[in-house]
């Protein structure tokens, strides 16, 4: 780890990505001791007002400050992709690594499973999901996302199962009489954990966006909650000469999805042995 570390800090681009990540997190746990307007304050007399002084980048229709909003917004949603992300893994790995190390009935049981989940297009099984838990709330909109993107997490960890169960010292750990649980938990599992760690990374701008397109198209948070994906809709629906509106939301989740990507890119190559040294 202090290998990947090192590697990891000569890479400008993964630490600026990086960077981006943390100030984002910091505005979102920083918003309510910051200079800037509650986020539901509603100033008729400066709706739809173009980005400028006081209000940098614009209002909404309601006269609700663009900066107020898109702060509180990030509340919601980086740690929703976080959450999701996390709970996903969990899911997806430890089905995986069961399926992997038991094989069997198993591993078809759940491989199987996973391939249905995946047959379908993630946005509309989300969209499903959702309306099968009740319809809109944020709370369905990430469960629904969760659902969907296990499979790929259990795919991963059943192949460094697979692979990493092959090794001589798993066999002897085996052949001495060590339990499946502790052969897997102590033999197993430690060396498959790069993969999941880049594959994470990456996958909580997708968790975002998922996330932002069941906001948008109604099935996800409910207004007023400042949320990226709904402040999106609500622009789309005021018309594009009022582009401040939708394009603000959306280069906040441009510039998160980005930076994620960059710093998982430079994850990738910090604990890839083979690749530290390029």
């Amino acid at each position: 780890m202090g290998d990947a570390f090192r590697t990891l800090r000569r890479q400008p681009v993964a630490m600026s990505g990086l960077a981006v990540v943390v100030l984002w997190l910091l505005l979102a746990a920083l918003a309510p001791v910051l200079p800037i307007q509650d986020p539901n304050f509603q100033d008729l007399s400066n709706r739809l007002q173009p980005p400028g002084w006081p209000h940098v980048f614009g209002t909404d229709d309601l006269g609700r400050d663009m900066v107020s909003r898109v702060i509180y917004g990030a509340r919601v949603s980086v740690p929703a992709g976080i959450l999701v992300i996390f709970c996903t893994g969990l899911i997806g790995c430890l089905l995986g690594a069961i399926a992997g190390y038991l094989g069997g009935w198993v591993d078809n049981v759940v491989m199987r499973l996973s391939d249905a989940v995946l047959s379908f297009p993630s946005i509309i099984l989300a969209m499903a999901i959702t309306a099968a838990r009740g319809g809109p709330g944020l709370s369905n909109a990430l469960i629904a996302v969760v659902l969907v993107l296990w499979p790929e997490y259990a795919r991963v960890m059943r192949g460094q199962v697979l692979a990493v169960r092959a090794n001589e010292y798993v066999t002897a750990a085996e052949a001495i009489g060590a339990s499946r649980w502790r052969v897997l938990s102590r033999h197993i599992l430690p060396s498959t954990d790069a993969p999941i760690i880049v594959k994470a990374t990456l996958d909580v701008g997708s968790a975002i966006v998922l996330t932002a397109g069941l906001s948008f198209i109604g099935l996800g948070a409910v207004p007023p909650d400042p949320e990226w994906g709904a402040m999106i809709n609500q622009g789309f629906r005021k018309g594009l000469q009022y582009w401040w509106y939708s394009a603000v939301p959306g280069v906040a989740i441009m510039s998160v999805v980005m930076a994620l990507n960059f710093f998982g890119d430079g994850l990738r190559d910090a604990l890839d042995p083979r690749r530290r040294g390029r």
